[in-house]
Protein backbone atom coordinates (compact mmCIF):
# COMPACT_ATOMS: atom_id res chain seq x y z
CA UNK A 1 0.00 0.00 0.00
CA UNK A 2 2.81 2.43 0.83
CA UNK A 3 4.29 1.65 -2.57
CA UNK A 4 1.03 2.57 -4.32
CA UNK A 5 0.66 5.83 -2.40
CA UNK A 6 4.26 6.70 -3.29
CA UNK A 7 3.44 6.06 -6.95
CA UNK A 8 0.44 8.37 -6.72
CA UNK A 9 2.59 11.09 -5.23
CA UNK A 10 5.15 10.68 -8.01
CA UNK A 11 2.55 11.56 -10.65
CA UNK A 12 1.17 14.56 -8.76
CA UNK A 13 2.00 18.21 -9.53
CA UNK A 14 4.76 20.24 -7.98
CA UNK A 15 4.54 21.47 -4.43
CA UNK A 16 6.03 24.82 -5.42
CA UNK A 17 4.12 27.58 -7.19
CA UNK A 18 4.10 27.39 -10.97
CA UNK A 19 3.56 29.82 -13.80
CA UNK A 20 1.57 28.18 -16.59
CA UNK A 21 0.46 29.72 -19.88
CA UNK A 22 -2.31 27.96 -21.80
CA UNK A 23 -2.42 29.28 -25.36
CA UNK A 24 -4.87 29.04 -28.29
CA UNK A 25 -7.70 27.79 -26.08
CA UNK A 26 -11.43 28.24 -26.53
CA UNK A 27 -12.69 29.44 -23.14
CA UNK A 28 -16.25 28.46 -22.28
CA UNK A 29 -18.20 31.05 -20.29
CA UNK A 30 -20.45 28.76 -18.25
CA UNK A 31 -22.62 31.69 -17.12
CA UNK A 32 -23.67 32.80 -20.63
CA UNK A 33 -22.61 30.03 -22.99
CA UNK A 34 -20.30 32.37 -24.90
CA UNK A 35 -17.19 30.87 -26.48
CA UNK A 36 -13.93 32.82 -26.55
CA UNK A 37 -11.55 31.27 -29.10
CA UNK A 38 -7.78 31.82 -29.40
CA UNK A 39 -7.51 32.76 -25.74
CA UNK A 40 -4.46 32.72 -23.52
CA UNK A 41 -4.83 31.83 -19.83
CA UNK A 42 -1.93 32.74 -17.57
CA UNK A 43 -1.82 30.97 -14.20
CA UNK A 44 0.40 32.27 -11.43
CA UNK A 45 0.47 29.90 -8.48
CA UNK A 46 -3.07 28.93 -7.49
CA UNK A 47 -4.82 31.79 -9.30
CA UNK A 48 -5.60 32.82 -12.85
CA UNK A 49 -3.49 35.91 -13.51
CA UNK A 50 -5.04 36.86 -16.83
CA UNK A 51 -7.31 35.68 -19.63
CA UNK A 52 -6.98 37.36 -23.01
CA UNK A 53 -6.00 37.13 -26.66
CA UNK A 54 -3.36 34.59 -27.62
CA UNK A 55 -1.08 37.37 -28.84
CA UNK A 56 -0.15 37.84 -25.19
CA UNK A 57 3.42 36.84 -24.36
CA UNK A 58 3.75 33.34 -22.94
CA UNK A 59 5.74 32.67 -19.78
CA UNK A 60 6.56 29.73 -17.55
CA UNK A 61 5.29 26.39 -18.72
CA UNK A 62 3.41 26.77 -22.01
CA UNK A 63 0.53 24.44 -22.91
CA UNK A 64 -0.69 24.66 -26.50
CA UNK A 65 -4.47 24.16 -26.31
CA UNK A 66 -5.22 24.49 -30.02
CA UNK A 67 -8.57 22.83 -30.70
CA UNK A 68 -9.36 22.48 -26.98
CA UNK A 69 -12.13 23.93 -24.83
CA UNK A 70 -11.46 25.13 -21.29
CA UNK A 71 -14.14 24.99 -18.57
CA UNK A 72 -13.98 25.60 -14.82
CA UNK A 73 -13.08 22.59 -12.68
CA UNK A 74 -16.03 20.31 -11.92
CA UNK A 75 -17.68 19.77 -8.54
CA UNK A 76 -19.45 16.64 -7.34
CA UNK A 77 -21.81 17.94 -4.69
CA UNK A 78 -22.80 14.63 -3.09
CA UNK A 79 -20.03 12.12 -2.34
CA UNK A 80 -18.98 9.74 0.44
CA UNK A 81 -15.20 9.45 0.21
CA UNK A 82 -14.55 7.57 3.48
CA UNK A 83 -17.78 5.67 3.95
CA UNK A 84 -16.94 2.81 6.28
CA UNK A 85 -13.85 1.52 4.48
CA UNK A 86 -10.23 1.84 5.49
CA UNK A 87 -8.13 4.92 4.86
CA UNK A 88 -5.99 3.36 2.13
CA UNK A 89 -9.01 2.65 -0.04
CA UNK A 90 -10.23 6.23 0.09
CA UNK A 91 -6.74 7.58 -0.56
CA UNK A 92 -5.79 5.18 -3.34
CA UNK A 93 -9.08 4.72 -5.22
CA UNK A 94 -11.78 7.27 -4.39
CA UNK A 95 -9.74 10.47 -4.26
CA UNK A 96 -7.47 10.10 -7.32
CA UNK A 97 -10.41 9.05 -9.52
CA UNK A 98 -11.95 12.48 -8.98
CA UNK A 99 -8.87 14.28 -10.31
CA UNK A 100 -8.52 11.80 -13.17
CA UNK A 101 -12.02 12.79 -14.31
CA UNK A 102 -11.75 16.55 -13.94
CA UNK A 103 -13.50 16.78 -10.55
CA UNK A 104 -11.47 19.35 -8.62
CA UNK A 105 -13.93 19.87 -5.75
CA UNK A 106 -16.38 17.74 -3.75
CA UNK A 107 -19.01 18.20 -1.07
CA UNK A 108 -18.66 15.14 1.16
CA UNK A 109 -22.14 14.32 2.46
CA UNK A 110 -21.24 11.74 5.06
CA UNK A 111 -17.97 10.02 5.91
CA UNK A 112 -16.18 8.65 8.95
CA UNK A 113 -15.08 11.70 10.90
CA UNK A 114 -11.38 11.09 11.51
CA UNK A 115 -10.52 9.88 7.99
CA UNK A 116 -12.37 12.68 6.21
CA UNK A 117 -10.87 15.39 8.41
CA UNK A 118 -7.42 13.91 7.86
CA UNK A 119 -8.01 13.79 4.09
CA UNK A 120 -9.08 17.42 4.05
CA UNK A 121 -5.92 18.38 5.97
CA UNK A 122 -3.65 16.35 3.71
CA UNK A 123 -5.21 17.71 0.53
CA UNK A 124 -4.61 21.19 1.94
CA UNK A 125 -1.03 20.24 2.83
CA UNK A 126 -0.40 18.96 -0.72
CA UNK A 127 0.33 15.41 0.40
CA UNK A 128 -2.78 13.67 -0.93
CA UNK A 129 -3.96 13.46 -4.53
CA UNK A 130 -7.58 14.51 -4.55
CA UNK A 131 -10.09 17.34 -4.86
CA UNK A 132 -10.63 20.14 -2.38
CA UNK A 133 -13.16 18.97 0.18
CA UNK A 134 -16.15 20.54 1.91
CA UNK A 135 -17.26 18.04 4.56
CA UNK A 136 -20.01 17.18 7.05
CA UNK A 137 -18.35 14.31 8.87
CA UNK A 138 -20.81 11.57 9.87
CA UNK A 139 -24.49 11.93 9.01
CA UNK A 140 -27.14 12.37 11.68
CA UNK A 141 -29.73 9.58 11.54
CA UNK A 142 -32.39 8.08 13.77
CA UNK A 143 -32.01 5.70 16.73
CA UNK A 144 -31.31 2.83 14.31
CA UNK A 145 -28.78 4.02 11.76
CA UNK A 146 -28.97 2.87 8.14
CA UNK A 147 -25.34 3.49 7.26
CA UNK A 148 -22.19 3.06 9.27
CA UNK A 149 -20.87 6.59 8.73
CA UNK A 150 -23.68 7.96 10.88
CA UNK A 151 -24.50 9.07 14.39
CA UNK A 152 -27.57 7.66 16.12
CA UNK A 153 -29.95 10.44 17.22
CA UNK A 154 -32.78 9.47 19.58
CA UNK A 155 -33.71 12.81 21.12
CA UNK A 156 -33.41 16.56 20.90
CA UNK A 157 -30.51 16.40 23.36
CA UNK A 158 -28.69 13.91 21.12
CA UNK A 159 -29.19 16.20 18.13
CA UNK A 160 -27.85 19.29 19.90
CA UNK A 161 -24.85 17.39 21.27
CA UNK A 162 -23.99 15.95 17.86
CA UNK A 163 -24.06 19.35 16.17
CA UNK A 164 -21.97 20.92 18.92
CA UNK A 165 -19.34 18.16 18.74
CA UNK A 166 -19.14 18.25 14.94
CA UNK A 167 -18.93 22.04 14.96
CA UNK A 168 -16.10 21.87 17.48
CA UNK A 169 -14.19 19.63 15.09
CA UNK A 170 -14.56 22.13 12.26
CA UNK A 171 -17.00 20.46 9.86
CA UNK A 172 -18.42 22.70 7.13
CA UNK A 173 -22.11 21.75 7.47
CA UNK A 174 -24.50 19.23 9.00
CA UNK A 175 -26.01 16.35 6.98
CA UNK A 176 -29.36 14.79 7.93
CA UNK A 177 -30.56 11.28 7.14
CA UNK A 178 -34.13 10.01 6.89
CA UNK A 179 -34.46 8.62 10.42
CA UNK A 180 -33.97 11.83 12.43
CA UNK A 181 -36.84 12.08 14.97
CA UNK A 182 -39.20 15.01 14.80
CA UNK A 183 -38.16 16.66 18.08
CA UNK A 184 -34.49 16.17 17.24
CA UNK A 185 -34.95 17.89 13.87
CA UNK A 186 -35.86 21.19 15.48
CA UNK A 187 -33.01 20.93 17.96
CA UNK A 188 -30.52 20.19 15.17
CA UNK A 189 -31.77 23.14 13.11
CA UNK A 190 -31.41 25.49 16.10
CA UNK A 191 -27.97 24.18 17.06
CA UNK A 192 -26.73 24.45 13.48
CA UNK A 193 -27.89 28.06 13.32
CA UNK A 194 -26.08 28.82 16.57
CA UNK A 195 -22.91 27.23 15.18
CA UNK A 196 -23.28 29.17 11.88
CA UNK A 197 -23.55 25.92 9.92
CA UNK A 198 -26.02 25.09 7.19
CA UNK A 199 -27.97 21.85 7.56
CA UNK A 200 -28.76 19.86 4.45
CA UNK A 201 -29.71 16.37 3.31
CA UNK A 202 -32.80 14.20 3.40
CA UNK A 203 -36.14 15.52 4.51
CA UNK A 204 -36.56 13.15 7.48
CA UNK A 205 -39.48 10.72 7.35
CA UNK A 206 -40.99 12.42 10.38
CA UNK A 207 -41.10 15.84 8.69
CA UNK A 208 -43.02 17.41 5.85
CA UNK A 209 -41.04 19.12 3.11
CA UNK A 210 -42.82 22.37 3.93
CA UNK A 211 -41.64 22.11 7.54
CA UNK A 212 -38.03 21.47 6.47
CA UNK A 213 -38.19 24.55 4.24
CA UNK A 214 -39.58 26.69 7.06
CA UNK A 215 -36.80 25.48 9.38
CA UNK A 216 -34.14 26.61 6.91
CA UNK A 217 -32.91 23.33 5.40
CA UNK A 218 -30.53 24.47 2.66
CA UNK A 219 -30.72 21.52 0.26
CA UNK A 220 -32.96 18.56 -0.46
CA UNK A 221 -31.13 15.45 -1.64
CA UNK A 222 -32.66 12.79 -3.94
CA UNK A 223 -35.92 14.79 -4.25
CA UNK A 224 -36.96 13.27 -0.90
CA UNK A 225 -39.95 15.04 0.60
CA UNK A 226 -41.21 16.34 -2.73
CA UNK A 227 -42.81 13.01 -3.63
CA UNK A 228 -44.78 12.87 -0.39
CA UNK A 229 -45.75 16.55 -0.62
CA UNK A 230 -47.25 15.86 -4.06
CA UNK A 231 -49.91 13.60 -2.56
CA UNK A 232 -53.17 14.60 -0.87
CA UNK A 233 -52.53 15.88 2.65
CA UNK A 234 -53.97 12.80 4.36
CA UNK A 235 -51.80 10.49 2.26
CA UNK A 236 -48.69 12.56 3.02
CA UNK A 237 -49.36 12.23 6.74
CA UNK A 238 -49.75 8.47 6.42
CA UNK A 239 -46.57 8.18 4.38
CA UNK A 240 -44.51 9.95 7.03
CA UNK A 241 -44.77 6.79 9.15
CA UNK A 242 -43.65 4.46 6.35
CA UNK A 243 -40.29 3.39 4.95
CA UNK A 244 -39.21 2.14 1.55
CA UNK A 245 -39.00 -1.62 1.69
CA UNK A 246 -40.42 -1.84 5.21
CA UNK A 247 -42.70 -4.71 4.17
CA UNK A 248 -44.20 -6.19 1.03
CA UNK A 249 -47.59 -4.96 2.27
CA UNK A 250 -48.21 -1.52 0.74
CA UNK A 251 -50.06 -0.49 3.91
CA UNK A 252 -46.62 -0.16 5.55
CA UNK A 253 -44.25 0.27 2.62
CA UNK A 254 -43.65 3.50 0.70
CA UNK A 255 -44.77 1.91 -2.53
CA UNK A 256 -43.85 3.75 -5.70
CA UNK A 257 -47.10 2.53 -7.20
CA UNK A 258 -49.03 4.31 -4.45
CA UNK A 259 -46.98 7.48 -4.90
CA UNK A 260 -47.82 7.51 -8.59
CA UNK A 261 -51.46 6.59 -8.08
CA UNK A 262 -52.08 9.26 -5.44
CA UNK A 263 -50.12 11.98 -7.27
CA UNK A 264 -51.84 15.36 -6.95
CA UNK A 265 -50.76 17.97 -9.55
CA UNK A 266 -52.06 20.91 -7.52
CA UNK A 267 -50.15 19.81 -4.41
CA UNK A 268 -47.00 19.33 -6.49
CA UNK A 269 -47.35 22.84 -7.89
CA UNK A 270 -47.74 24.22 -4.37
CA UNK A 271 -44.58 22.57 -2.99
CA UNK A 272 -42.58 23.59 -6.06
CA UNK A 273 -43.66 27.21 -5.54
CA UNK A 274 -42.60 27.04 -1.90
CA UNK A 275 -39.21 25.52 -2.78
CA UNK A 276 -38.64 28.16 -5.46
CA UNK A 277 -39.64 31.03 -3.17
CA UNK A 278 -37.21 29.86 -0.49
CA UNK A 279 -34.48 28.91 -3.00
CA UNK A 280 -33.94 25.48 -1.48
CA UNK A 281 -31.21 23.93 -3.61
CA UNK A 282 -31.89 20.52 -5.13
CA UNK A 283 -29.28 17.79 -5.55
CA UNK A 284 -31.38 14.98 -7.11
CA UNK A 285 -28.60 12.40 -7.75
CA UNK A 286 -30.47 11.27 -10.87
CA UNK A 287 -27.89 8.75 -12.03
CA UNK A 288 -27.88 7.06 -8.63
CA UNK A 289 -31.70 7.16 -8.49
CA UNK A 290 -32.04 5.42 -11.86
CA UNK A 291 -29.50 2.82 -10.78
CA UNK A 292 -31.36 2.13 -7.54
CA UNK A 293 -34.89 1.78 -8.93
CA UNK A 294 -33.72 -0.29 -11.91
CA UNK A 295 -30.95 -2.16 -10.10
CA UNK A 296 -32.24 -5.57 -11.22
CA UNK A 297 -32.48 -4.43 -14.85
CA UNK A 298 -29.18 -2.65 -15.45
CA UNK A 299 -26.22 -4.99 -16.04
CA UNK A 300 -23.28 -3.29 -14.35
CA UNK A 301 -20.86 -5.85 -15.81
CA UNK A 302 -21.40 -4.25 -19.24
CA UNK A 303 -20.18 -0.87 -18.04
CA UNK A 304 -17.17 0.07 -20.24
CA UNK A 305 -15.54 1.65 -17.18
CA UNK A 306 -15.91 -1.41 -14.97
CA UNK A 307 -12.12 -1.89 -14.96
CA UNK A 308 -11.90 1.02 -12.52
CA UNK A 309 -14.09 -0.83 -10.01
CA UNK A 310 -12.41 -3.04 -7.41
CA UNK A 311 -12.66 -6.67 -8.51
CA UNK A 312 -14.01 -7.69 -5.09
CA UNK A 313 -16.88 -5.25 -5.55
CA UNK A 314 -17.70 -6.57 -9.02
CA UNK A 315 -17.52 -10.19 -7.89
CA UNK A 316 -19.11 -9.93 -4.44
CA UNK A 317 -20.26 -6.56 -3.16
CA UNK A 318 -22.30 -5.35 -6.14
CA UNK A 319 -24.23 -8.63 -6.50
CA UNK A 320 -25.03 -8.57 -2.77
CA UNK A 321 -26.11 -4.95 -2.94
CA UNK A 322 -28.24 -5.60 -5.99
CA UNK A 323 -30.01 -8.45 -4.21
CA UNK A 324 -30.53 -6.35 -1.06
CA UNK A 325 -31.85 -3.32 -2.95
CA UNK A 326 -34.11 -5.42 -5.17
CA UNK A 327 -35.52 -7.07 -2.07
CA UNK A 328 -36.34 -3.66 -0.60
CA UNK A 329 -38.48 -2.62 -3.57
CA UNK A 330 -41.54 -4.39 -2.18
CA UNK A 331 -44.38 -5.02 -4.61
CA UNK A 332 -43.34 -2.48 -7.26
CA UNK A 333 -42.94 -4.02 -10.71
CA UNK A 334 -40.25 -3.04 -13.20
CA UNK A 335 -42.87 -1.16 -15.21
CA UNK A 336 -43.87 0.89 -12.17
CA UNK A 337 -40.27 1.64 -11.35
CA UNK A 338 -39.55 2.77 -14.91
CA UNK A 339 -42.53 5.12 -14.66
CA UNK A 340 -41.19 6.47 -11.39
CA UNK A 341 -37.77 7.19 -12.92
CA UNK A 342 -39.51 9.22 -15.62
CA UNK A 343 -41.62 10.88 -12.92
CA UNK A 344 -38.43 12.00 -11.18
CA UNK A 345 -37.18 13.58 -14.41
CA UNK A 346 -40.53 15.33 -14.77
CA UNK A 347 -40.27 16.75 -11.24
CA UNK A 348 -36.78 18.04 -12.01
CA UNK A 349 -38.06 19.60 -15.23
CA UNK A 350 -40.85 21.42 -13.35
CA UNK A 351 -38.57 22.55 -10.53
CA UNK A 352 -36.09 23.90 -13.05
CA UNK A 353 -38.81 25.76 -14.96
CA UNK A 354 -39.84 27.37 -11.67
CA UNK A 355 -36.33 28.73 -11.14
CA UNK A 356 -35.23 26.27 -8.46
CA UNK A 357 -31.38 25.99 -8.43
CA UNK A 358 -29.70 22.62 -8.95
CA UNK A 359 -26.43 20.95 -7.99
CA UNK A 360 -24.83 17.94 -9.66
CA UNK A 361 -24.17 15.17 -7.15
CA UNK A 362 -23.79 11.42 -7.48
CA UNK A 363 -23.75 9.72 -4.04
CA UNK A 364 -20.54 8.05 -5.20
CA UNK A 365 -19.42 5.42 -4.44
CA UNK A 366 -22.33 4.38 -2.22
CA UNK A 367 -24.29 2.61 -4.92
CA UNK A 368 -23.98 -0.08 -7.54
CA UNK A 369 -21.62 1.06 -10.30
CA UNK A 370 -21.48 4.70 -9.22
CA UNK A 371 -17.77 5.28 -9.82
CA UNK A 372 -16.03 8.37 -8.41
CA UNK A 373 -15.47 11.05 -11.03
CA UNK A 374 -16.98 9.11 -13.91
CA UNK A 375 -20.45 9.21 -12.37
CA UNK A 376 -20.49 13.03 -12.32
CA UNK A 377 -20.38 13.08 -16.12
CA UNK A 378 -23.23 10.58 -16.17
CA UNK A 379 -25.17 12.79 -13.76
CA UNK A 380 -24.88 15.76 -16.11
CA UNK A 381 -26.21 13.57 -18.91
CA UNK A 382 -29.24 12.76 -16.76
CA UNK A 383 -29.90 16.48 -16.34
CA UNK A 384 -30.01 16.76 -20.13
CA UNK A 385 -32.46 13.85 -20.15
CA UNK A 386 -34.60 15.95 -17.79
CA UNK A 387 -34.73 18.78 -20.32
CA UNK A 388 -31.70 20.87 -19.38
CA UNK A 389 -29.56 22.27 -22.18
CA UNK A 390 -25.91 21.13 -22.12
CA UNK A 391 -25.00 24.57 -20.75
CA UNK A 392 -27.54 24.31 -17.94
CA UNK A 393 -26.32 20.82 -17.08
CA UNK A 394 -22.71 22.05 -17.03
CA UNK A 395 -23.70 24.87 -14.69
CA UNK A 396 -24.88 22.36 -12.07
CA UNK A 397 -21.25 21.20 -11.66
CA UNK A 398 -19.43 24.53 -12.13
CA UNK A 399 -20.95 27.93 -11.47
CA UNK A 400 -23.88 26.64 -9.38
CA UNK A 401 -21.61 25.14 -6.69
CA UNK A 402 -19.73 28.45 -6.58
CA UNK A 403 -23.03 30.29 -6.08
CA UNK A 404 -24.17 27.74 -3.49
CA UNK A 405 -21.02 28.27 -1.41
CA UNK A 406 -21.04 32.03 -1.93
CA UNK A 407 -17.62 31.69 -3.60
CA UNK A 408 -18.17 33.15 -7.07
CA UNK A 409 -15.06 35.27 -6.65
CA UNK A 410 -13.05 32.04 -6.38
CA UNK A 411 -14.75 29.35 -8.46
CA UNK A 412 -17.10 28.71 -11.36
CA UNK A 413 -15.46 30.80 -14.09
CA UNK A 414 -12.32 30.96 -16.22
CA UNK A 415 -11.55 34.56 -15.32
CA UNK A 416 -8.76 36.65 -13.85
CA UNK A 417 -8.50 36.24 -10.10
CA UNK A 418 -10.35 32.93 -9.90
CA UNK A 419 -8.75 29.80 -8.46
CA UNK A 420 -6.98 27.88 -11.20
CA UNK A 421 -9.25 24.82 -11.29
CA UNK A 422 -9.73 24.03 -14.98
CA UNK A 423 -10.56 21.17 -17.32
CA UNK A 424 -9.28 21.05 -20.91
CA UNK A 425 -11.62 19.22 -23.29
CA UNK A 426 -11.13 17.91 -26.82
CA UNK A 427 -14.71 18.73 -27.84
CA UNK A 428 -17.31 21.40 -27.12
CA UNK A 429 -19.43 20.47 -24.07
CA UNK A 430 -22.16 22.89 -25.17
CA UNK A 431 -22.71 20.83 -28.32
CA UNK A 432 -22.97 17.55 -26.38
CA UNK A 433 -22.71 17.26 -22.61
CA UNK A 434 -21.01 13.86 -23.07
CA UNK A 435 -17.98 15.82 -24.33
CA UNK A 436 -17.09 16.62 -20.71
CA UNK A 437 -15.49 13.17 -20.68
CA UNK A 438 -13.11 14.07 -23.54
CA UNK A 439 -10.50 15.31 -21.07
CA UNK A 440 -7.14 16.45 -22.46
CA UNK A 441 -5.84 17.99 -19.25
CA UNK A 442 -6.74 19.19 -15.76
CA UNK A 443 -5.49 22.12 -13.74
CA UNK A 444 -6.12 21.51 -10.06
CA UNK A 445 -5.34 24.50 -7.87
CA UNK A 446 -2.72 25.72 -10.33
CA UNK A 447 -1.09 22.31 -10.87
CA UNK A 448 -1.27 21.01 -14.44
CA UNK A 449 -2.10 17.40 -15.22
CA UNK A 450 -1.37 16.60 -18.85
CA UNK A 451 -3.17 13.90 -20.79
CA UNK A 452 -0.21 11.59 -20.25
CA UNK A 453 -0.10 12.16 -16.50
CA UNK A 454 -3.86 11.59 -16.25
CA UNK A 455 -3.48 8.34 -18.19
CA UNK A 456 -0.76 7.30 -15.77
CA UNK A 457 -2.95 8.14 -12.79
CA UNK A 458 -5.88 6.17 -14.23
CA UNK A 459 -3.65 3.17 -14.92
CA UNK A 460 -2.44 3.13 -11.32
CA UNK A 461 -6.03 3.26 -10.05
CA UNK A 462 -7.02 0.42 -12.39
CA UNK A 463 -4.07 -1.64 -11.17
CA UNK A 464 -5.11 -1.02 -7.58
CA UNK A 465 -8.70 -2.03 -8.34
CA UNK A 466 -7.53 -5.23 -10.01
CA UNK A 467 -5.03 -6.36 -7.41
CA UNK A 468 -6.21 -5.25 -3.97
CA UNK A 469 -8.67 -6.95 -1.70
CA UNK A 470 -10.94 -4.25 -0.32
CA UNK A 471 -11.42 -4.67 3.40
CA UNK A 472 -14.24 -3.44 5.59
CA UNK A 473 -17.05 -1.95 3.51
CA UNK A 474 -19.52 -0.65 6.05
CA UNK A 475 -22.06 1.49 4.24
CA UNK A 476 -24.84 -0.79 5.41
CA UNK A 477 -25.80 -1.02 9.05
CA UNK A 478 -24.89 -4.70 8.85
CA UNK A 479 -21.34 -3.66 9.59
CA UNK A 480 -22.52 -4.08 13.18
CA UNK A 481 -20.80 -2.23 15.92
CA UNK A 482 -18.88 0.13 13.66
CA UNK A 483 -20.75 3.18 14.82
CA UNK A 484 -20.19 2.25 18.45
CA UNK A 485 -16.46 2.37 17.80
CA UNK A 486 -16.58 6.07 16.88
CA UNK A 487 -14.59 7.73 19.63
CA UNK A 488 -16.32 10.99 20.42
CA UNK A 489 -13.92 11.52 23.31
CA UNK A 490 -11.20 12.66 20.91
CA UNK A 491 -10.52 16.36 20.94
CA UNK A 492 -8.51 18.39 18.46
CA UNK A 493 -5.09 16.87 17.98
CA UNK A 494 -3.25 20.15 18.23
CA UNK A 495 -4.04 23.81 18.02
CA UNK A 496 -1.24 24.12 15.48
CA UNK A 497 -2.88 21.61 13.10
CA UNK A 498 -6.52 22.70 12.72
CA UNK A 499 -9.08 20.19 11.54
CA UNK A 500 -10.55 22.78 9.19
CA UNK A 501 -7.75 24.55 7.29
CA UNK A 502 -10.09 26.24 4.80
CA UNK A 503 -13.69 26.36 5.97
CA UNK A 504 -16.27 27.11 3.32
CA UNK A 505 -18.79 28.20 5.92
CA UNK A 506 -17.06 30.13 8.66
CA UNK A 507 -13.82 31.56 7.24
CA UNK A 508 -13.44 34.50 4.84
CA UNK A 509 -12.19 33.71 1.32
CA UNK A 510 -8.43 33.33 1.27
CA UNK A 511 -6.44 34.82 -1.57
CA UNK A 512 -4.47 31.62 -2.12
CA UNK A 513 -6.63 28.63 -1.10
CA UNK A 514 -5.16 25.22 -0.33
CA UNK A 515 -3.39 23.42 -3.15
CA UNK A 516 -4.04 19.79 -3.85
CA UNK A 517 -1.01 17.85 -4.95
CA UNK A 518 2.59 17.16 -4.35
CA UNK A 519 4.70 16.82 -7.51
CA UNK A 520 4.74 17.60 -11.23
CA UNK A 521 3.44 14.63 -13.27
CA UNK A 522 5.44 15.53 -16.37
CA UNK A 523 8.85 16.37 -15.00
CA UNK A 524 11.83 14.42 -13.74
CA UNK A 525 12.61 15.54 -10.17
CA UNK A 526 15.74 17.29 -11.43
CA UNK A 527 13.78 19.25 -14.03
CA UNK A 528 10.75 20.50 -12.11
CA UNK A 529 11.75 24.16 -12.21
CA UNK A 530 11.12 26.19 -15.35
CA UNK A 531 14.49 26.68 -17.08
CA UNK A 532 15.62 30.28 -17.27
CA UNK A 533 16.42 29.96 -20.99
CA UNK A 534 12.75 30.16 -21.95
CA UNK A 535 9.26 28.79 -21.43
CA UNK A 536 8.63 25.08 -21.45
CA UNK A 537 6.10 24.18 -24.17
CA UNK A 538 3.65 21.32 -24.13
CA UNK A 539 1.11 20.34 -26.76
CA UNK A 540 -2.10 19.28 -25.06
CA UNK A 541 -3.90 16.46 -26.81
Amino acid sequence: MKRLLLCLMLVAPSLGAQTITITNATVVDVATGALHPTSTIVIDGARIASVGASSARASGRVVDATGLYVIPGLWDMHVHAYFGWDRAFGDSWVMPLFIANGVTGVRDMGSDLEPVLRARREVAAHTLVGPRMVVSGPMLDGPKVTFSSSLAISSAADGRAAVERLASRGVDFIKLQSGVPRDAFGAIAAAAKTAHLEFVGHVPDAMRASEAIAAGQHTFEHLIGIFEASMPAADETAFLARHYGAAPDTAHNKSLAVLLKRYDAARETAIIKQIAASRVWQCPTLYWERGQWLVDVIDFTKDPDIAYTPRTWVAKKYPKMRTAIAGSLGTDSIAVRRRFVEHELDIVRKLHSAGVPFLAGTDTPAGVDVTPGISLHQEMQRFVAAGFTPLQALQTATINPARFFGKTSDFGAVEKGRVADLVLLRANPLADIANTRAIAGVVADGRYWSSESLDSLRMKVRRYAATHQIGRIGWYAGAAGFLARVNWARERRSASVPDNPASFTRAPPCRSPPVLHARDPDAHPAARRVPSAGPRRTRAR
